[in-house]
């Protein structure tokens, strides 16, 4: 069993390993199966809303597959994923602001990000709007931004917009490299799914860290 571990001080997530990246990837498969059903576009709406406040596999899983299967689409898909994650980013503000010591720091002790999650303050209280666009278009955890975003009391403007530029430059351009790309990306993700998981993980870590340092 290999883990990959990082320093506290870097917002550290501790115990990520190739077991932990098989779970995934079963995970990862079974999101991938609502793309072939006739509920694929509210399954991606559903998996959006998700992520931004607690679940681990990102949209942009199921919005790949489905960009696929219909190119010509890949625009719609990416709103949905986009309206679905800014709403969601709403849900996770709810958990931060009401109902953070019962069910958003449980959420975050889960997904080993206390550290983190004290570090979001700092950024807030620096440049809310340029914090939750960088979460939002990047590996960094959204959802620890949005519960965060909450427990801060943020302005929602703040979030809406900060989300709205970071979930549809990000969506917008995962659709639109598969509308351009075809078939071959699938290929790549499923033989490289733990490579490119452990990738995630490392650039997210890092981009905690330039977050907090050029902003």
């Amino acid at each position: 069993m290999i883990e990959f571990i990082v320093s506290k001080s870097m917002g550290a997530v501790r115990g990520l390993n190739f077991y932990t990246l098989g779970k995934l990837k079963k995970l990862y498969r079974w999101v991938l199966t609502w793309a072939d059903t006739r509920y694929g576009t509210w399954a991606l709406f559903i998996l959006a809303f998700i992520e931004a406040s607690f679940f681990v596999i990102p949209p942009d899983v199921l919005l790949i597959t489905l960009s696929m299967g219909k190119p010509k689409k890949w625009y719609k898909y990416a709103a949905i994923a986009t309206a679905g994650s800014v709403i969601g980013g709403f849900f996770g503000y709810i958990i931060g602001a009401g109902f953070f010591h019962t069910i958003g720091q449980r959420i975050i002790e889960l997904l080993h990000y206390q550290d983190a999650f004290a570090s979001v303050g700092e950024l807030y209280a620096n440049n809310a709007f340029i914090a939750i666009a960088g979460a939002a278009f990047t590996p960094i955890p959204y959802k620890v931004f949005t519960i965060a975003a909450g427990f801060w009391k943020v302005p929602l403007s703040a979030l809406f917009w900060g989300s709205l530029v970071g979930r549809a430059g990000r969506f917008f351009l995962v659709a639109g490299a598969i509308r351009v790309a075809g078939p071959k990306v699938k290929v790549y993700l499923e033989k490289y799914f733990n490579w490119i998981t452990l990738a995630i993980f490392i650039l997210g870590v890092l981009g905690f860290v330039a977050v907090k340092y050029l902003f």
